[in-house]
């Protein structure tokens, strides 16, 4: 899809979300579903699937997001995956992210780490962030077990790995 396409269903969504007055839950919602979607094949095929029709993958959306996100998120990513945007919907949600970050002045930090983090960690690194690059971020977190330990973030075009597997790659290049 054209990125003006995406751009346009991107403030779409944005416009929904901050009229219903759950723009940081629903953006919130949204990146976690993208990062998923983006992992999982199953998910990927089951909702770009154009030989199911668009009322079965809108009731897949249902069932899996039903009760565990906001309706307004449920509904959102319903109606892009009933549009026949499915394809699409990681640019669109990160569009949307972006958006969201840009409208509040933060950057959007996309964190990597092995284990989930605490509030209290997820506020240290924020603010850490914060000062090594200057800008206030939107962070955030996605959980991804190959890290083994320690984190990647990722701030536009920054990146800042302090991942274990990073640093046993550095020493055993110094050996």
């Amino acid at each position: 899809m054209s990125d003006a396409r995406i751009d346009g269903y991107a403030r779409a969504l944005f416009e929904v979300a901050r009229a219903e007055g759950t723009l940081d839950e629903v953006e919130d919602e949204l990146f976690r579903f993208a990062r998923s979607y983006e992992s999982s094949d199953a998910l990927r095929s089951a909702l770009t699937d154009e030989a199911v029709p668009a009322g079965k993958r809108q009731a897949i959306v249902e069932d899996l997001l039903g009760g565990k996100a906001t309706a307004t998120t449920t509904q959102l990513v319903s109606m892009v995956v009933g549009s026949g945007r499915g394809r699409d919907l990681p640019a669109i949600i990160d569009k949307l992210v972006a958006r969201a970050s840009n409208s509040k002045q933060l950057e959007v930090a996309e964190v990597r780490s092995a284990v989930a983090l605490t509030d209290d960690q997820e506020t240290r690194l924020a603010a850490a962030l914060a000062n090594a690059t200057g800008k206030q971020v939107n962070l955030k977190v996605i959980v991804d077990p190959s890290i083994i330990g320690g984190i990647v973030a990722t701030i536009g075009d920054t990146v800042i790995d302090g991942t274990v597997r990073t640093r046993v790659e550095q020493l055993k290049s110094r050996l």
